[in-house]
């Protein structure tokens, strides 16, 4: 809903200031692997006797490609029958049998009965629970076979949509036919992953693939993350995609920690990759993908600039950094940055610069994959999506649209968003994105009405966005204590933001009384939610003594780093420079204020460009003297801030990454 829908964080590190480790190179997207790994992936929506599924056979070859990627050895089937799926399982669980790591994936019409799980073949023909043992598969029997096998085991069933036989006046059975799926498994070495919680419905998806489909490929081929954070990213984004709708879930009993791409995680956000490499490569087409992609970015100020006549040309050429401009990111690099974007655009310059390149064909299939941003074809739904979502819900593909972008485009979100909305009765989602776009086009009424239906069908975005309405008084009545009480609401359904909001009321005090431990409460919710806002508040809190020790302020900066706030950076360099609560390391002091210096909107390069006493000289030093080494600073070491630092620190935010990647 525009500027309201702006989440506000409790107390900023006072005026001074508020680690990861340091930069690593990318030695290679796809590391050799010891360890073996098999997969099953089906995927069925051409069923014969039951309504068909759109995406499941999509997500079944996408997903299909992502684990060949990471170095699976994959069984993959769509629209199988009966024996042609129980054939394949037989031959997944042999394979599975001396693996390290064994993953089933399965997309399509499932259902539970009496706490058991089935997954329906294309060619079932159920018409009464007597018939579901002979056109079904039993989830446990795959369990079962699996719990022999020596290594680790991940199931993951996007399987949870409407069951077809619970309101059939055939089946004759009552309530044992469920919707969704029930809770399983309790053997160890296991994670099971459902698209959503236990005994509700998850959405097939409006686009090319499910929520949890799309949301797992935008994080599957992330290096060196967990998988326990790969999933808090998946669900967090899957949330956000549906407005709460759906809330995907897991029961793990691994003994290990596993990671699809392991390796060294990545020193720089996707955000500021692309805007190096278009920077690096003075490539105007990659500074708007970058504006495109990331609307409300850190750069966009710059990259606006740049793409103004004659700017981009007249770069100077030691702020371009010619020698990583001849192959910026290297192929396996660049090839990491499409493989999380997965945008068309990005997609093409891969294939451009590397037409027999060694991930050409996947590329060719990713392509494949991704819709056109403008196409005619492009499904409504898609387009209400690209134009209507709001920033703060922001998913790994979509990273949401700010008000004068939304009204500069609000003739045809509002057309998109009627067209989703009303193919989609089921999703109030489209509700509250329609609403979204009426607000941009002052069309207040309906934009009131629309908000209020989406929040009572359990809409998140649209409970917080009303309570933001009631609490400013904008166009009704104020009403400070439904405000509060709607955020509530939506922090019950799993909604960072209302608890963020929330959470500033019960600290601040007021309306409701004050209530520092409900707070906490609902910060610490959030974070293990996935948000980065209330894992950095979480950090000043901790830092401040208000909750937790001092010395739990650096993991908390570190971890709201990689959710996505960059705040965590500066907070975690003064932390280090100081030994507050740790002890002083100024040399990852340092990293972490050239990271901030890369990532944030330009707050820290204009800090550093200026005489300040706020930084230790040992922490100055050590930054200078990797400037230094990458080529980016020829100065005295002196361990001083000043204006002598601006142009190597200005080169070094448009192109730090690509001379780290380059050693």
């Amino acid at each position: 809903m525009g500027g309201l829908v702006q989440v506000k964080s409790y107390i900023q590190l006072h005026s001074r200031r508020v680690l990861l480790a340091a930069f690593v190179l990318i030695l290679s997207a796809c590391p050799a692997l010891a360890e073996k790994r098999v997969a099953l992936v089906i995927g069925i929506s051409a069923y014969q006797s039951m309504p068909p599924l759109k995406n499941p056979r999509n997500d079944a070859a996408d997903v299909s490609d992502a684990l060949k990627q990471q170095g699976f050895e994959v069984l993959l089937g769509e629209d199988l029958g009966m024996a042609a799926m129980r054939d394949l399982m037989t031959r997944f669980s042999d394979l599975a049998r001396d693996a390290d790591v064994s993953m089933f994936y399965y997309a399509g019409h499932a259902f539970q009965i009496e706490s058991q799980n089935y997954l329906v073949p294309a060619d079932a023909v159920i018409r009464d629970a007597a018939g579901v043992k002979r056109s079904t598969i039993e989830l446990r029997s795959m369990l079962s076979a699996l719990e022999g096998a020596r290594g680790i085991h991940l199931i993951f069933l996007d399987a949870c949509r409407n069951n077809p036989l619970a309101q059939s006046a055939a089946a004759g059975a009552g309530d044992i036919f469920r919707d969704g799926l029930a809770r399983v498994g309790n053997a160890a070495n296991f994670l099971l992953a459902f698209a959503t919680q236990p005994d509700n419905v998850a959405y097939d998806g409006a686009g090319r693939n499910s929520p949890f489909a799309g949301a797992l490929l935008s994080h599957i081929g992330t290096r060196g993350q967990d998988i326990a954070s790969m999933m808090i990213k998946v669900r967090r984004d899957v949330i956000a995609a549906t407005g709460g709708q759906q809330v995907p879930w897991e029961n793990s009993s691994l003994t290990r920690q596993f990671a699809f791409k392991p390796g060294a995680p990545e020193a720089a956000s996707t955000e500021v990759q692309l805007w190096q490499l278009g920077v690096g490569l003075r490539d105007p087409a990659l500074l708007r993908l970058y504006l495109d992609r990331f609307p409300t970015g850190a750069h966009v100020s710059e990259a606006r600039t740049l793409l103004e006549p004659t700017k981009l040309a007249s770069l100077d050429p030691g702020t371009a950094r010619s020698a990583p401009s001849a192959d910026a990111a290297g192929e396996d690099g660049l090839w990491e940055l499409v493989s999380r974007v997965r945008m068309r655009p990005l997609v093409d310059f891969y294939l451009h610069r590397y037409p027999t390149g060694k991930y050409a064909d996947s590329a060719r299939k990713l392509l494949g994959a991704l819709p056109e941003a403008d196409s005619s074809s492009t499904p409504p739904e898609a387009l209400c999506e690209r134009l209507a979502t709001h920033p703060r819900d922001a998913t790994a593909n979509l990273d949401g649209v700010p008000l004068e972008n939304l009204v500069a485009n609000v003739d045809r979100a509002i057309a998109a968003c009627r067209q989703a909305m009303t193919s989609h009765p089921q999703m109030p989602n489209y509700a509250a994105l329609l609403a979204r776009a009426l607000w941009a086009a002052n069309q207040r009424g309906e934009a009131l009405r629309l908000y209020r239906e989406a929040g009572e069908r359990g809409n998140l975005r649209a409970l917080v966005s009303l309570g933001l309405i009631m609490e400013a008084g904008d166009g009704v009545s104020k009403d400070v204590r439904g405000a509060y009480a709607l955020y509530e609401r939506a922090a019950a359904g799993g909604s960072p933001d209302g608890a963020i909001n929330l959470a500033v009321a019960l600290m601040q005090g007021g309306a409701l009384p004050r209530n520092v431990p409900r707070a906490i409460e609902l910060l610490t919710s959030a974070s293990q939610q996935g948000s980065a806002i209330a894992t950095y508040n979480l950090g000043v809190l901790a830092e401040q003594g208000v909750s937790g020790a001092p010395d739990q302020a650096l993991g908390y900066f570190r971890k709201a780093v990689e959710l996505g706030d960059v705040r965590g950076y500066r907070a975690a360099a003064v932390l280090l420079d100081e030994g507050r609560g740790t002890r002083k390391d100024p040399d990852a002091a340092a990293e972490f204020l050239l990271r901030a210096v890369a990532a944030d909107p330009g707050d820290t390069l204009e800090e550093l460009t200026k005489s300040t006493r706020n930084w230790s000289p040992d922490t100055m030093r050590s930054l200078q003297r990797r400037l230094q080494r990458e080529g980016y600073f020829s100065g005295s070491l002196d361990g001083r801030t000043g204006p002598k630092l601006r142009q190597p620190l200005q080169r070094w935010r448009n192109t730090g990454s690509l001379s780290s990647r380059n050693g």
